[in-house]
């Protein structure tokens, strides 16, 4: 026993030591945040220079932790070993408050989907026709094609796909800092110039209104509660003070690898380039190899987007299918406990292979829809559900009073009153 409890960091009355397999789970919270929100905030992030950048990268870190550490306590305030946030909602509030908070779970993860099978489209679309020099196949048929091919995988071996996003991650955060490094020599140091520094208002504005999309491209949310449980179960007393290690291993991470990617793609682009990519509606990468030159680029760039882009689609579509699962089954029990489990779960999946289907066709602007919506609900059950059980429930109160809750509270409010301010 003793020898058990060595190897996993964890000795009596001493505080866990970081591991390998803490390691492994924090680049599991890495993963878990690599899609399309990353591969687009080089975009939306560098559209207005370099400088603001500097700002997002020091704060966005602690934020992202603070929150995601948040998460996971209410994860554990639990009395049940097994309890995923319905369940501890449902102990905490009760079964009404258990449905607002599957409503906001099933929009965290619904959204995403959405967009990602619009920006895997255009990602595939522009391959073929600049890098392969194919004619363009009409939308309504590739993403068809594309999205059958993706929920067809996903149907015929969950498990299998499993394993292989996982297996995924760690050649994304190798290929990621090498794109890193390879654009080194394009970087503009014009971007750099203390002239190009807005003023202080118009900075700060910069940064508050691109909040969302940061917040929404650093989310791993849908990790937590499985990595909490796992901690809880693994080391008893201990999984609080291993939760939040492994969170802040993720966030340093995701700091690292992304922010590196993004200063090293908005300096390689020029702010008319960005817009143009915008406009174009496709992830940074897809859009270096479109104009960049490098045989490297042209191939590996949206083969990367493509493997980045499916594995948080997976990730998400499973997520968004147990949200409306857990919505249909607290808001009608007894309507879905009549109809067959398998038509049941054939039902979710179809609603979702036609919504996103129809949402590719029509081709809504993939940064438009991150910020307006996935990243309000995203935050409402990262951000804010936490910071109200802390005042809320008995189990929390040990939490209360730190000046991180009236941070991560601030980030919250003030991420989702710039959602409203831009929409409008």
């Amino acid at each position: 026993m003793m020898n058990d409890k060595a190897a996993s960091g964890v000795t009596a009355g001493a505080k866990p030591k970081y591991t390998k397999q803490d390691l492994v789970w924090s680049v599991s919270m890495f993963g878990t945040a690599v899609g399309a929100g990353i591969l687009f905030l080089p975009i939306r992030a560098g559209l207005e220079g370099f400088w603001p950048l500097i700002l997002m990268g020091i704060i966005i870190g602690p934020l992202v932790y603070l929150a995601h550490r948040a998460l996971g306590r209410f994860i554990l305030s639990s009395s049940k070993p097994n309890a995923e946030l319905a369940d501890v909602v449902t102990e905490h509030f009760g079964n009404k408050s258990a449905i607002a908070i599957s409503f906001l779970y099933f929009f965290a993860f619904f959204p995403p989907v959405l967009i990602y099978g619009s920006a895997i489209t255009n990602t595939v679309d522009s391959f073929m026709v600049n890098q392969l020099a194919m004619e363009a196949w009409p939308r309504w048929l590739l993403s068809g094609v594309l999205i059958t091919a993706m929920v067809g995988v996903i149907m015929l071996g969950q498990k299998l796909m499993l394993k292989i996003t996982a297996a995924l991650v760690y050649p994304l955060i190798a290929i990621l800092f090498g794109f890193s490094v390879y654009l080194i020599p394009d970087w503009s140091m014009e971007a750099m110039s203390t002239d190009a520094v807005p003023a202080f208002g118009d900075f700060m504005l910069v940064v508050f209104m691109a909040m969302p999309m940061l917040i929404f491209s650093f989310n791993h949310s849908p990790a937590v509660s499985y990595m909490a449980q796992a901690q809880r179960n693994e080391h008893g007393e201990h999984a609080e003070a291993k939760s939040d290690a492994i969170l802040k291993g993720g966030a340093i991470l995701l700091v690292i690898f992304v922010m590196f990617f993004v200063f090293s793609c908005v300096l390689s682009l020029t702010p008319a380039q960005l817009l143009e990519a915008k406009e174009q509606n496709l992830p940074v990468l897809s859009y270096l190899a479109n104009v960049h030159g490098s045989p490297v680029i042209a191939i590996v760039g949206p083969l990367v987007a493509f493997l980045a882009i499916f594995s948080s689609f997976f990730g998400h579509l499973l997520g968004a299918k147990e949200g409306l699962s857990g919505l249909l089954r607290k808001a009608c029990p007894e309507k879905v406990e009549n109809i067959d489990a398998k038509k049941f779960d054939k039902g979710l999946m179809l609603f979702f292979y036609l919504s996103t289907w129809a949402i590719t066709v029509y081709n809504p602007s993939v940064l438009g829809m991150c910020e307006a919506l996935g990243a309000p609900f995203i935050i409402a059950m990262l951000f804010l559900v936490p910071m109200f059980a802390i005042n809320k429930v008995p189990a929390m109160a040990k939490y209360r009073g730190k000046v991180s809750n009236v941070v991560v509270t601030v980030t919250g409010i003030g991420a989702i009153l710039a959602v409203l301010i831009d929409m409008l």
